[in-house]
């Protein structure tokens, strides 16, 4: 069943200035303590003096809660505002704005610091000072999923660790259609990382054509990226870059994998030094005929061959014994 998202676009706003509404503001806490010094003062009828002294509190309380409906909002910042429960807008431009001070800021990662202090046996948790900001960042973050362990395509386990390049790309999405945009995309980069490595072993045999973690990365990467940003489309957030930071055999079986690996290279190693052996003995032996040094029969020839391959394919530097008497 498919739950459509009511939230999808930010829904514009028009704010007052800010400063023209701090001046009113300021002007409107002067204008009522000098109503109610004038109405104390210069009246003797008392029914008057009562109701200046009513209107210039309800000037002063009506200018304090003015105050707070100014919003600072600096470059590459977004404020997601609700009234009364319901979503209000969101003020993406930078600068200094009045909107209704009854209008509330929310930002589900942004959660009170609380201090516990330690009394004898007992702890109280006390909060911090100072509000934190509800504000949303629009800038581009980044986040460092640490080292996970997993089983690869072939079922050997690899640790693997990814950062994710990414950037709240629309503020109400990020606030309103998931509980925590930040814990939401830390698990979806988990799913997608543990995902990945299970669909692909972690390296291939010399000139194969499947796609490994290690020789692979790159396009590994780029299609972990398109996953994940589709798994966070409706988060609001745009992934700019994944990759691959750390990619290593799981501690239990890395040195068996070593092994394996130096095997591979010997054996390859091997067979370049065997080739070699096998072109340098025909070239030889095509010297020695063409430039009729020496003629061998083919028993001799067979026994040069097999003192050359000796000597080229030996671990070691072959002794050389010097025959005195005749070739025959």
């Amino acid at each position: 069943m498919e739950v459509k998202n009511h939230y999808q676009e930010d829904k514009a706003l028009k704010p007052m200035n800010g400063i023209f509404m701090l001046l009113l503001c300021i002007l409107g806490l002067i204008g009522s303590t000098a109503l109610f010094i004038f109405g104390i003062v210069a009246f003797e009828k008392v029914s008057f003096v009562v109701i200046l002294i009513i209107l210039s509190i309800v000037i002063f309380i009506a200018s304090c809660i003015a105050f707070g409906g100014l919003k600072l909002i600096n470059p590459n910042e977004a404020l997601v505002l609700t009234l009364f429960g319901n979503y209000y807008g969101t003020l993406k431009k930078d600068g200094y704005f009045w909107v209704n001070p009854f209008c509330t800021a929310i930002n589900p990662t942004v959660k009170s610091y609380v201090q516990p202090v330690h009394t004898g046996n007992a702890s109280l948790n006390i909060t911090a000072g100072g509000q934190p900001s509800k504000k949303i960042s629009l800038k581009t973050l980044t986040l460092n999923n640490e080292k996970q362990k997993v089983n690869d395509e072939l079922g050997n386990p690899i640790q693997i660790g990814t950062v994710v390049i990414w950037k709240v790309e629309n503020a109400t999405k990020a606030v309103l259609n998931v509980e925590n945009y930040k814990t939401y995309l830390s698990i979806q980069c988990d799913a997608i990382t543990r995902n990945a490595a299970r669909c692909y072993p972690y390296d291939t045999n010399e000139g194969g054509d499947e796609k490994s973690l290690r020789g692979s990365s790159q396009e590994v990467a780029n299609i972990m990226k398109g996953e994940l940003q589709e798994k966070v489309r409706d988060a609001g957030i745009n992934i700019l870059e994944v990759r691959i930071t750390h990619l290593s055999y799981a501690p239990e079986i890395a040195s068996a994998m070593l092994q394996r690996q130096q095997a591979a290279a010997i054996i390859d190693a091997r067979q370049k030094i065997v080739e070699g052996a096998v072109s340098m003995v025909e070239m030889a032996l095509h010297k020695l005929s063409e430039n009729d040094i020496v003629e061998l029969d083919e028993e001799r020839k067979a026994a040069m061959v097999s003192n050359l391959l000796v000597v080229l394919c030996g671990n070691k530097d072959a002794q050389p014994i010097v025959n005195s008497g005749s070739i025959y």
